[in-house]
């Protein structure tokens, strides 16, 4: 095994890039990220938070990597150890994020789709994820649900109400996954994570799925400080590196 590059680091989305979507990490996957650690630095960055991450990637994931940030890295791990902790609603205050949630939730009322369940936003340290159809749909509802947004766009037209109606409030809309889309303050993308890397590498490899404009992955993935790569699902992830690191 080759000596760990310094200065290098691997940086992976969860969704649809270490996983498939909402589904726990393969024992192939895990065991070649431990491999890749040998190699170079590797971390993961997610909307999510910690407990879903954790649910996917594992009880450990904090230890099994060298970087975790969840939430867009406002909240950010390193070797096992608290980095970073911002909050969303510390910034935007009590008042306009009661003003948001009130009508946001007034437009799924009014959202005519063909199912509905529960918990429309739910409320992270450094954001709000917000989905049309409920985050407590079945997984065969969140499929369908998938599969109707593609047809009807509907998280892009709710993104685009929402992008007009609270444009003083400067929020980024970024939709990922299946069923949702991430609220956050502009700067909070998953770029925010870089200010832990920048001055520790002169070369970090960025991975995801959803790359294209508005998907969750773009902003970090054009990002200058940043070399992107796209992949289609975790089988072509471990591919594209096994190509790019252990050549």
């Amino acid at each position: 095994m080759a000596e760990r590059k310094p200065g290098v680091i691997a940086l992976f989305d969860v969704d649809g890039t270490l996983t498939l979507a909402r589904k726990e990490i393969s024992q192939e996957m895990l065991q070649f990220m431990q491999n890749l650690r040998k190699v170079v630095a590797v971390g993961v960055v997610g909307g999510s938070d910690l407990v879903k991450i954790t649910e996917q990637l594992g009880q450990s994931v904090i230890t099994d990597y060298d970087y975790v940030f969840s939430e867009n890295g406002l909240v950010a791990y390193k070797d096992g150890k608290l980095i970073g902790n911002q909050s969303f609603k510390e910034f935007l205050g009590e008042e306009k994020l009661k003003e948001f949630i009130n009508f946001t939730l007034h437009y799924v009322a009014d959202l005519d789709i063909p199912v509905k369940r529960g918990t429309f936003i739910e409320f992270r340290s450094g954001m709000l994820n917000v989905s049309p159809i409920g985050r407590n749909c079945s997984r065969e509802e969140r499929d369908e649900f998938e599969q109707y947004d593609k047809i009807h766009g509907i998280r892009m037209k709710m993104v685009e109400v929402l992008r007009n109606k609270f444009a003083h409030l400067k929020l980024t809309y970024s939709i990922g996954g299946q069923i949702s889309f991430d609220v956050f303050p502009q700067g909070w993308d998953k770029t925010y994570c870089l200010r832990y890397l920048e001055n520790s590498f002169n070369e970090i490899h960025f991975f995801g799925d959803k790359t294209y404009k508005g998907g969750n992955d773009h902003e970090i993935f054009e990002s200058e400080k940043t070399v992107g790569h796209t992949v289609t699902s975790p089988a072509d992830t471990l591919k594209q590196c096994t190509e790019l690191f252990f050549s």
